[in-house]
């Protein structure tokens, strides 16, 4: 797009003094990695295309669904079964082809975060799971990349900036929730995941233009159940070390000592031969130790039940713990 029209369509954004023409510039220049195409992707995608980011990668492995249209407002009834980050790119090309954007049809996982994450100016958490939040964390707190990650669940969600300049995700969510209800339990509505993504979306160009206060180290929480919201800054929150950190289930070698927590139904096979094959509570009760060499390897669906096994483990024993997800039903609609 030739100078001049760039100023006419980015008029009302550049004329504001927080961003003006160096502002502009600096979203021109970004480079967004998206993960997660889905609820929160529609409103981040659309308004980032629309303030003229220069380049987007979307990640995401599935496909659109009948029952997730209520939120997931970039598809059409036409687009079911169609992979939704190719779906996604498709249109938002329509909305401004001054913008790069790149569809993977892959989930994120600990074996190609990496690469990813270090291709990008900025990352944000649209995801389906915990497990990938906390895995984009740890990698972005690894390579000094922002984040900008944000959750939703029935009619209330938040939105924060880690990393880069902010503690990690693990200073503000040191431990996973008792229990994940899903959008498949509890339900989500449709707005409230609309409106924590516009929010979203704010906050990755707060970021981009240098905007004072930073985004980064501020949490917001919307409760539409009450009709209200609230903030805070957590830039000095102590920002532990990542004890239970998440791996590809490729990463697992015979020499682990792995605890396979999902029963028969879940997975007809262990995600090794030498896997052993309990629940929580038996592992629990039971109280197996790895051999002092060994890295202990806890594998479930989500995360969940991996993460409370570690922690049983982690209270009598101070070895290697390491957790796969191997993919469930979203404990968040992210």
């Amino acid at each position: 797009m030739a100078g001049g029209d760039t100023m006419t369509r980015y008029a009302r954004q550049i004329c504001l003094p927080e961003v003006g023409n160096s502002g502009q510039a600096a979203i021109q220049a970004a480079h967004v990695l998206v993960v997660g195409v889905g609820g929160l992707g529609a409103p981040v995608l659309q308004y980032l295309v629309a303030a003229g980011v220069g380049r987007l990668t979307l990640v995401d492995g599935d496909v659109v669904s009948l029952f997730n249209l209520h939120r997931q407002t970039l598809f059409r009834e036409a687009d079911v079964g169609k992979a939704k980050a190719v779906v996604a790119a498709q249109t938002l090309r329509t909305l401004n082809n001054d913008c790069v954007i790149e569809a993977i049809e892959m989930a994120l996982n600990p074996s190609n975060a990496m690469t990813f994450i270090g291709q990008s100016t900025l990352v944000l958490d649209c995801a389906d799971s915990f497990a990938t939040s906390y895995i984009l964390s740890d990698k972005c707190k690894a390579l000094g990349i922002p984040l900008i990650s944000a959750s939703v669940l029935g009619i209330s969600g938040y939105v924060g900036g880690f990393c880069h300049t902010a503690p990690s995700l693990r200073a503000v969510f040191p431990d996973l929730p008792d229990r994940a209800a899903t959008c498949a339990t509890a339900g989500v509505m449709g707005p409230v995941v609309g409106m924590i993504g516009a929010a979203q979306a704010q906050m990755a160009l707060a970021y981009m233009i240098g905007q004072t206060p930073s985004p980064l180290g501020q949490l917001i929480r919307f409760d539409m159940q009450n009709f209200r919201s609230s903030g805070f800054r957590f830039d000095t929150a102590p920002d532990p070390t990542a004890d239970l950190t998440f791996i590809a289930a490729s990463e697992v070698t015979g020499h682990d000592f792995v605890i396979e927590l999902r029963d028969a139904k879940e997975a007809i096979t262990s995600v090794n031969e030498d896997a052993r094959r309990v629940t929580v509570a038996q592992f629990a009760d039971q109280r197996p130790t790895p051999a002092a060499n060994q890295r202990a390897v806890f594998v479930c669906q989500s995360g969940l039940r991996a993460w409370q096994a570690a922690t049983h483990l982690r209270s009598y024993w101070d070895g290697d713990i390491s957790l796969i997800a191997m993919g469930d039903t979203p404990p968040t609609e992210k």
